[in-house]
């Protein structure tokens, strides 16, 4: 398959994986908004299912940049849906969300610095397909994206930049660089894609770990975020 050994391999690949969520009818094809409850796309939802399980798995594999972000930030994204999933009353599915937090945690051990071990793509896109099939099944698709807000931005900021879907290592110019003590900066290569790791340090050179810190405190955020759109959600039903 030559013609996908590009960017569109991954999303092509996952898509794929995704057709057992769709032959085994493991989905609502009722999408819940917060408030205003449900919209009834029983066609489109197929569709949906073929898109989130490739944007959830390469947006986990797009912000794994730096050690420890990808899993550290899959720990609290996958908890957030877990107490979602509770809020909604979905215990089945929260039940079964939980191994996700607790190998992401167990993962987070050893990714993080200094790490010893590291996810690969493999490891990144498995961690973010499960979430988006967690998601799908327990129908918490909107919720699922709240949590998920700062590596959707991050994604969004490298596709809108680079205007296409490539690999990172296909990229020439690079979005940070390091400095003579060892800490990261934004670059000023005007060919180099925007990152949320590159807009983090507009503001000033930050070492890996305060960068990886500053990630995690957005998780965090959105994921109140996800857990306020749960209640709200509640509301509606």
């Amino acid at each position: 398959m030559p013609h996908l050994q590009g960017g569109w391999f991954k999303p092509v690949t996952l898509a794929i994986a995704a057709i057992p969520i769709i032959a085994f009818g493991a989905y609502d094809t009722d999408l819940a908004f917060p408030l205003f409850g449900d919209v009834q796309i029983p066609l489109l939802y197929i569709g949906l299912v073929l898109l989130m399980i490739p944007i959830t798995g390469n947006t986990i594999n797009s912000i794994d940049v730096l050690n420890g972000v990808a899993s550290g930030f899959m720990v609290i994204a996958s908890f957030s849906l877990s107490i979602c999933l509770f809020i909604v009353q979905n215990y089945e599915i929260a039940i079964v969300s939980l191994p996700l937090g607790f190998v992401s945690l167990a993962f987070y051990k050893y990714h993080k610095i200094p790490s010893r071990i590291f996810p690969g793509d493999s490891g990144a896109l498995t961690l973010g397909a499960m979430y988006g099939t967690i998601a799908i099944i327990g129908g918490v698709e909107i919720i699922a994206a709240v949590a998920l807000l700062p590596a959707v931005i991050n994604s969004f900021l490298f596709l809108s930049s680079v205007k296409k879907i490539v690999e990172h290592r296909q990229i020439k110019g690079k979005p940070v660089e390091h400095t003579e003590d060892f800490k990261l900066k934004a670059t000023d290569d005007k060919t180099a894609p925007v990152t949320l790791v590159r807009l983090l340090l507009a503001g000033g050179p930050l070492s890996e770990k305060q960068i990886g810190f500053a990630i995690f405190k957005l998780g965090i955020f959105s994921g109140i975020l996800a857990v306020i759109t749960a209640f709200m959600m509640g509301v509606s039903l």
